[in-house]
């Protein structure tokens, strides 16, 4: 039997429901955790960056306008290929993250098992944080949330696909799109994502991946007009700091960087994330008067 050719994968970012390369045309070695060369990942650039927001806001109107119902039927589908797709992500986190395969097997399946978590919330979050509010008055008083908008997303960076779900899912599940940066030194497993959310029914444009230098891409999307929120989660704690000032610009919702190791990223991840990037809207009915008598509804 003759030898095969190693077939090598080219990992490209996800924007707008297509794979472009950098406009930069750059790339950087991604090794695992012995140093050994995985792959060559894009080196995003500023530009790629912008063009993710654009993308993100495009598809903004179409998703927070989309039923609950139907956004969890989606997160749903996600979730069942990325359980087709197990034993490729198996395999990216134990070398990005230097783990025995029966452990990366562990991080894999509760990652998938959070991602039908979020898809189970998306018609009920609702209910948890809206309601009726009592009025002295005839009126009804209802609030209800609503989505924040395009929100930048740091990927944490050592948990390359549990902690990767983990910020992203609550983002999309309650409405929002989001731009997200890959871990800086394990982006493969983010980056493969792109490749089942494009093959899924999520609208292109509802989540972007970009991977290279923390910094340098999140400093144009935390000064970006048209960013609505960003999640600090990747970002050590003096680059946090300069992105929370460059984003009071605009007053956008800031999620402070938690201090998480990559075994708390298994724990019960509780409703915060989605609330975070949640508004409530607040709105007076009159409700009206039945007959001579004044009474009413």
């Amino acid at each position: 039997m003759s030898e095969r050719l190693n077939v090598l994968k080219t990992y490209k970012l996800y924007v707008g429901g297509k794979f472009p390369r950098s406009e930069s045309g750059r790339v950087y070695e991604v090794t695992d955790a012995k140093g050994k060369w995985l792959a060559n990942a894009p080196l995003s650039s500023r530009k790629d960056a912008r063009d993710a927001v654009v993308a993100a806001r495009k598809a903004f109107g179409g998703w927070s306008g989309a039923t609950a119902y139907n956004r969890g039927q989606i997160l749903y589908r996600v979730a069942e290929m990325l359980e087709g797709r197990r034993e490729q992500y198996v395999a990216e986190v134990a070398g990005a993250e230097g783990l025995s395969k029966s452990k990366a097997a562990a991080q894999v399946d509760a990652a998938i098992d959070r991602w039908v978590w979020y898809a189970g919330w998306t018609d009920k979050i609702a209910q948890v944080v809206g309601g009726g509010n009592p009025v002295a008055g005839p009126f009804f008083n209802l609030s209800s949330p609503e989505p924040t908008g395009v929100v930048a997303v740091l990927a944490p960076q050592e948990s390359s696909f549990l902690g990767l779900v983990s910020v992203v899912a609550p983002v999309i599940a309650t409405g929002n799109t989001a731009v997200v940066i890959a871990s800086e030194k394990s982006p493969l497993p983010a980056l493969s994502l792109g490749e089942v959310l494009a093959t899924s029914d999520l609208p292109g444009g509802v989540v972007n991946v970009l991977s290279g230098r923390t910094a340098e891409i999140a400093a144009p999307l935390a000064a970006h007009q048209d960013v609505n929120a960003i999640d600090l989660a990747g970002a050590g704690e003096e680059l946090a700091k300069e992105l929370e000032i460059a984003a009071a610009d605009n007053l956008k919702r800031v999620l402070r960087p938690q201090a998480v190791d990559n075994a708390d990223w298994s724990a019960a991840p509780g409703t915060d994330r989605m609330t975070a990037f949640l508004e409530t809207k607040t709105v007076w009915h009159p409700t009206g008067a039945l007959g001579a008598s004044g009474s009413s509804y």
